[in-house]
């Protein structure tokens, strides 16, 4: 517990230096405040954005939007990723199918395929859900796979002698085991896909964060990219917080 305390009271510290010196280079004019605001002209951007909006439309429907996208393309890329996963893990001729065409693809950032998804799908919502539910999607059927190869032989065969029928191995042992894998490969699509979003919404979109980040650049409205930039990150951490309280309540028992 007060190794924790000790950890906990750094990452302030850290924090509380970095924000002591961004006041101090901002305040003393050490650089330019068109390159980087102080931190009152950040609070008064926030507390416009919040009260007013941003656009024409309020925060709360920017924040919203990009969170909207995010978790639908993210719940459609573990609903279809997953069985997939268990499909080329468990059978090899599955393996030998798909395998070769996820290694190709795999590689590609996911964002080389936006102006294609434009181009095919136009500029609505549903081309950004689809680029972010297949960004998800590889990362979750790679870990899921990769966690089916990896259970041990040792225990599929004390599972079969103890009488689990073939058909119910997969759900019984063979997930349950690869459960630590699947884990990683969710909270590596979570994280994948706010930033897909965030780069969806630079290219086309007339809400979200990543178009306000845009918007504001183009208008030379700096603050407002900052405080942008703040919220995806701000929202970012707390995505890996709930991911990480998720897998603390699913794998319980590893370790013991």
């Amino acid at each position: 517990m007060g190794l924790r305390r000790t950890h906990t009271s750094l990452s302030w510290l850290t924090g509380g230096v970095l924000f002591a010196l961004w006041a101090l280079v901002t305040n003393r004019g050490w650089v330019d405040p068109v390159i980087l605001p102080s931190p009152q002209v950040m609070y008064a951007t926030a507390v416009s954005f919040f009260t007013e909006g941003y656009s024409d439309n309020s925060a709360w429907h920017h924040i919203m939007a990009s969170v909207f996208r995010t978790f639908t393309g993210l719940a459609g890329g573990i609903i279809f990723g997953l069985p997939v996963g268990l499909l080329i893990g468990y059978y090899r001729p599955v393996n030998a199918i798909l395998g070769p065409i996820f290694s190709f693809i795999r590689p590609v950032p996911p964002i080389a395929f936006i102006p294609l998804v434009i181009l095919y799908f136009g500029i609505g919502e549903f081309p950004k859900i689809l680029l972010i539910g297949t960004a998800a999607f590889w990362y979750v059927v790679l870990n899921t796979s990769h966690g089916v190869r990896s259970v041990s032989i040792d225990l599929i065969r004390a599972a079969l002698n103890l009488g689990v029928r073939p058909h119910q191995l997969v759900f019984r042992v063979i997930f349950p085991a690869a459960l630590p894998h699947v884990m990683t490969g969710i909270k590596t699509a979570t994280a994948l896909s706010w930033a897909i979003v965030v780069a969806a919404e630079l290219v086309a979109a007339q809400s979200g964060l990543g178009y306000l980040i845009m918007d504001a650049a183009t208008f030379f409205r700096v603050p407002h990219v900052y405080l942008g930039i703040i919220i995806i990150g701000v929202i970012g951490l707390a995505l890996e917080a709930l991911t990480n309280v998720l897998e603390n309540r699913l794998l319980h028992w590893r370790g013991r």
